[in-house]
Order: C-alpha cells, then structure tokens, then sequence
C-alpha cells in the first residue's frame, strides 16, 4: 500500500483536521511532560476501578465527540445553506453524514448516559462500586478505543460512506471497497463489546448490591430506567455483534451473508440493523426519562407523581421497543399485513410515553418549582419531545409513511426526539449532579444563556426540516435547489446558534472550574431526595461509611427526617475495596491494534493481536489479588475531614 492510499489526501478540510489533531495531541503531551503528570495520569485514571472516575470518563468521551460530530453537522448544514454549493463534494458529504451519525448514537449518546449511571446508580443504591470493577473498566476503554479507532478514519484509510445505518448492499465489498466500512464495523464492534459488558454489569449491580432494605420498588426512578435499560442492551446489542460480524466476514473473507452475489440477502441487514436500532433509541431515551423523573421531583420539591406508573410504563417502553423495528422500512415490500401488524406496536408504544409525560405535567402541578437550569432543560424537553413523539406516530402509520419516509420530515422527527430526549437530559444530568462529581456548582448565568440559545436553535434548525419533508425535499442529498434555499438557510442558522450553546455550555466549565466555590455539603441543591445527595462532597473512594437503611422511595428525606447520615460510628466495620490495575487498559489497546490490522486487511497482524488480547486474558485468570481495606480508623478520619463539625 502506498503512503498517498494510507493517508487521507485531496481534501483542504482534511488537511486542517490533520493539522489539528498534531497540535492538539502534541499540547496534550507537552503538558503532561513539563508539569511531570504523566504517573498521576497512569495512576488516577488509567488503572482505576472507581466507578466515579469512570463514569468521569465516559462523559468526557462523550464531550469531545460532540464536539466532533457537531462540526460534521456544521459542514452539512454549510453545504446545504444555498443552493449548488460546492463547500463538500458528494463524497465527502456522505463520509460527513454517515460519521456525524454514528458518533452521535455510539460515541455521544451511549457514553454520556453511561458515565452518567456509571457515577450515580452505586450510590443511588447505597453500593460502594459496581459488581465487576475489573469489567467495568474494560467496558470504558473498550468505549473509548472503538472511538479512536472509528475516528482514525477521518485521516488513514477514509470514512464510512454508507450512511449510519451502513446498510447492504451498498456498505458491500463490491460497492464500498477499500478500509472505511472496516472502520465502520470494527470500531463500532469494539465498542459494543463494552457496552454489552456495561448492561450485564449494572443489572447485576442493582438486584444484588442495594442497601439493607431496598426493595424494588423503593429504586429511585433512575435506577430503575438503567435497570430495564440493561435488560433492553442484554437482549438487542446481541444482534448487533452478529450482524456486524457477519458484513466483517462478508467485506473481508468474501462470504455472501448480505452481498448481491452468492445468493445473500441485503433486507437481513435492514432487519437485524433495526431489531437492534429501534431498541437503541429506547436504550438512549430511558435513561433520559429517568433523569428528567429525577430532576423535575426534585427541583419542584414534591414526591414523583406515580411513581408504580412510571416503572410500569418503562417496562411496557422496553417491551414493545422490541416489536415495531419494521416501520423503518414500511416502504420496502413487507406487504400490507406486516405493515398494519407493526403500525399498530409502533402507534402503542406512545401510550406509556403518554402515561410518563402527563406523570411530570401532574408532578409539575401546583408545585414550587425552582428554576435552576436543570429544570429549565427538563420543562423544554416536555413540549420538544411531544413533538417528536406526535410526528413519530405520523411515520408510524404506514399508509402515510409512504409519503413521509426518506424526506427531511423524518430527518426532523428522529432529532427532535433525541436531542430533546437524550442530548437535554445529558446536559441537564451533567449540571444536577456535577457539584457531586467535583464539589462545586456550574455557574448558571453562564448555563442559562448557553441553555436559551441551545433551545432556540435546536427549534430554529430542526423544525423548518418538517415542511421541506412535507414539500419533497428528499434526505440524503448532498446539494439542494433553488425552491427549498429559504427554509434550508433558516435551518443552517439555526444550526449555528446551537453551536454557539455548546461552546458556551464547556465554556461554563472551565469558568465554574477557575471560579466557582468549593462546597463540601453533601446535598449541594439543598433539595435532594435519593441517597447519592447523603454522601459527603467529594465523595470518598467507598462511597458509604456506613450503608444507609432504606424504607421509602425518598430516602435521604427519610434520613433527614429521622436526623440519621451514612456515617454512624456505631456500625463502622473495615471495608473491602478493590485493587486497581492496568489490566484493562492494556488489554483493550491490544485488541485496538488487532482491529486496525484487521480494517486493512493485515490478517497476520490481526491473528498476532488477537493471540495477545486471549494471553491477557489468562493472566487476568491468575491474578489472585483480593483487594485492599480501609481500615475503621482511617474511615474515621476521612469522613470526619470531609463532614467537618456535624460529627464532632
């Protein structure tokens, strides 16, 4: 292979992604070498077990792919502002739509989410880590090198092309030769190996590792959402893994699984695609819901409405999540039977949608709602999503879908259900919960403007979409005429105004980070209701001095009731931690390698990498280290630090 086909060449856009990149990482390791960190970063970071510091992470993978799947959508929307641009050429523009996607789902939305249940779920519960530590961490780096290697694209090799959907036979060897549909497939197996990795962790978390009392439904609503999340990724993220094995197989050792040739069947794609896709929505949107359920009890200070209703209505979701997969191609010749069959399923699945939206209204109602901006992203995120949801039903209805699908009105309905659903309760989760996370509050001036505008160019660029779908304007093209330039150029507006939300939102946190207070109360809001808020700030490596009782859905305002906290010093006794180790990290660098080997088609390499990945494995196995304890004295002495004079 000549150096010009390894590189990305031809493309200015791509050179100045090139430059950047060689400055940003030359920065990051000119940093790390003057200021003498890179043992803090080893030993803090990289071998860690915590739950905390991972869920950390996970949010931080998340943020630098926003950043990256955003500027994608920038190009997008540049190329479509007027009419006959020339800012992307038609390839490119696909590789551009086909990555903003896939990062968005695999490396925005999952992550974020994740780090977010990484961090809170064990202390919502009153547990002092996960179940499997060592297996949560090779969940994260497994995250974080499948988004190298998918990004890596970008500048070796070239972009997936296919779309986020990679559908065959177009994401074919025929069709789509040379590396960037391997990076497609490899790095999105690679992650989902974590992710499958991070359900079975967390159920198992919850139903064996809750405080003395708990019953199930004493959970609060978001530990809940994570648990039927776990469930939905247990079952769907199977299908996935085989699928992209087999296009793998299909691309890379010519089997005829999903080719046009040797008797394949490219609508298998489709099928186990979206048996999985439409799941995935749920396993982004529930998480969400539980996190809105959370911070609309909260901050309008009244026990959820229905809170059995809630649970229920996230178990009927994640039921029938499973049953509507057809309606992402009503179009392609099921037959009518097939399509009322899962019209139906599809139009059901709004009614515990339904059930949940007017649970929040009535929780909403007559209540002394405080406007933090947490509640201001949830109350925006009631009306966007109802939208969304409304427009969903319209899709759902298959006679009407033939008219609706591969225009922009789907375009529009699929963002303004998960950025409302997902990407605002990110935001919303991350400012809860960061004084928690870092012992200080965000600076909500800043995340009010960054807020306003965030909302208002998310409708300014997403709503207009609905009418050009409804006027023709097909998605997918790379160029747009004349007729539709008016709405295409509000929309690109709008677009730019959320961009400038975004950089004000990270903005916030680096300015909260160099002025903001310190604040060392446990319940920072003042107004917490579940158990992550009776933990002191910083939280300590175990988590629970003592692990509480719990009787009541809103047990830390049993505690307060009863003046109890989870630091009794009657009921002190050593605690069990687990070892860090950088296990993990090595292991799934190795397998990174592997991969990359196997996207140019390097069996040798391949077959070497995946010989050392299973060689790390065995010595995993006799690894015989059982942990460490924090011994009564010094749990003692850490809580009496971190409390200050409420125990002395």
């Amino acid at each position: 292979m000549q150096l010009d086909e390894f590189f990305v060449t031809g493309e200015p856009l791509v050179y100045i992604g090139m430059v950047s990149i060689v400055l940003v990482s030359a920065t990051i390791i000119f940093v790390l070498t003057y200021f003498k960190k890179w043992k803090w970063l080893w030993n803090e970071w990289l071998v860690t077990v915590d739950h905390k510091k991972i869920g950390i992470m996970y949010i931080l993978i998340a943020l630098a792919m926003f950043f990256r799947a955003g500027v994608d959508a920038l190009m997008m929307r540049i190329q479509l502002a007027f009419p006959n641009m020339n800012f992307l050429n038609s390839q490119h523009y696909n590789e551009v739509f086909t990555t903003h996607g896939t990062i968005m789902i695999f490396f925005v939305a999952m992550p974020f989410l994740i780090g977010l249940m990484n961090y809170i779920v064990p202390l919502q519960i009153g547990a002092r880590d996960f179940a499997f530590p060592y297996v949560n961490a090779v969940s994260l780096w497994s995250t974080f090198f499948g988004a190298l290697l998918f990004n890596l694209s970008f500048v070796i090799g070239g972009s997936p092309d296919a779309g986020w959907t990679n559908y065959a036979p177009l994401a074919g060897a025929e069709l789509s030769p040379g590396p960037g549909i391997n990076f497609y497939l490899l790095g999105l197996q690679l992650s989902g190996i974590g992710t499958l990795a991070t359900g079975i962790n967390l159920m198992v978390t919850i139903l064996r590792m809750r405080a003395p009392g708990m019953k199930m439904f004493q959970m609060p609503i978001f530990t809940w959402s994570t648990l039927i999340t776990s469930f939905i990724i247990i079952f769907a993220f199977p299908i996935l893994t085989v699928a992209l094995a087999l296009m793998t197989i299909d691309r890379i050792f010519g089997s005829h699984f999903f080719a046009l040739t040797g008797e394949g069947m490219p609508m298998m794609w489709a099928n186990l695609f979206w048996m999985w896709g439409h799941p995935e929505v749920y396993i982004v949107i529930l998480p969400a819901f539980g996190i809105f359920s959370e911070i609309i009890a909260t901050f309008a200070q009244k026990q959820l409405f229905g809170y059995k209703t809630m649970v229920w209505a996230i178990i009927g979701i994640a039921g029938l999540s499973f049953v509507v997969w057809v309606h992402h191609f009503f179009t392609m010749g099921a037959g009518a039977f097939v399509n009322s069959i899962f019209s139906i399923t599809t139009m059901a699945i709004a009614i515990p949608t339904g059930v949940k939206i007017f649970n929040w209204l009535a929780t909403i109602y007559k209540s002394k709602i405080l406007f933090t901006t947490p509640m201001l992203w949830s109350l925006a995120f009631v009306p966007s999503f109802t939208i969304g949801g409304v427009t969903g039903v319209m899709l759902g209805m298959a006679a009407a879908d033939y008219q609706f699908h591969n225009t922009y009105f789907l375009v529009s309905h699929f963002h303004y259900v998960l950025i409302p659903g997902t990407v605002f309760a990110s935001f919303a989760g991350l400012i809860f919960w960061f004084p928690k996370m870092f012992g200080y509050q965000l600076n909500e001036r800043i995340n009010k403007w960054a807020f306003w505008l965030f909302l208002i160019g998310f409708h300014v660029t997403f709503f207009p979409q609905y009418f050009l779908g409804l006027d023709g304007m097909a998605r997918r093209l790379f160029t747009a005429g004349p007729e539709w330039f008016t709405l295409n150029f509000i929309s690109t507006i709008g677009a730019f105004v959320m961009g400038a939300g975004f950089a004000i939102f990270v903005y916030g946190i680096v300015y909260s980070y160099l002025k903001s207070t310190r604040q060392l109360d446990g319940d920072v809001w003042g107004v917490g209701r579940t158990l992550e808020w009776a933990t002191p700030t910083p939280v300590p490596k175990y988590n629970f001095a003592t692990l509480p009782e719990v009787d009541s859905t809103d047990a830390l305002i049993e505690m307060k009731k009863k003046g109890e906290t989870t630091f009794d010093k009657r009921k002190l006794s050593r605690i069990h931690m687990p070892n860090d180790t950088g296990q993990p990290f090595i292991m799934t660098a190795i397998m990174f390698f592997a991969s990359f080997f196997l996207v140019f088609e390097w069996i040798t390499l391949a077959v070497i990498g995946l010989i050392a990945t299973i060689v790390m494995m065995i010595m995993r196995s006799f690894d015989y280290r059982d942990g460490y304890h924090f011994e009564v004295d010094e749990i003692e002495s850490i809580e009496r630090e971190l409390r200050g004079a409420e125990n002395e």
